[in-house]
């Protein structure tokens, strides 16, 4: 599998990691596990936009290189599986107030 591939899978991941820096927080302390060192979650968030950048750069670079090399046919399901889970991560990004809200409805 070329490097690409798993460079974009790696940065889905973080970029997963990221979109739920808030979210995650909120779920962890309905569920009775919360504590001081969720603050730590606050730092990642102002980052989180700059992440889910670079993450989709490399997603499309990885979609480029794969195509260029004549190796979609092999890698189409890695890719796809990438670019779902960088667009969930955007997805929670943009609706996290939402997400949050909901979460507190719960408690």
């Amino acid at each position: 599998m070329y490097k690409s591939v798993w460079a974009s899978y790696v940065g889905s991941i973080a970029a997963l990691g990221v979109a739920t820096c808030c979210v995650l927080p909120m779920t962890m302390m309905l569920l009775g596990l919360g504590g001081s060192w969720l603050a730590v979650f606050g730092k990642i968030a102002a980052a989180s936009f700059v992440v889910l950048s670079i993450a989709s750069v490399i997603l499309l670079a990885a979609w480029i290189v794969t195509y260029r090399r004549g190796a979609l046919d092999h890698l189409i399901a890695w890719l796809v599986g990438s670019s779902i889970l960088t667009t969930l991560a955007w997805v929670i990004v943009f609706n996290e107030a939402r997400i949050n809200d909901f979460l507190i409805t719960l408690m």
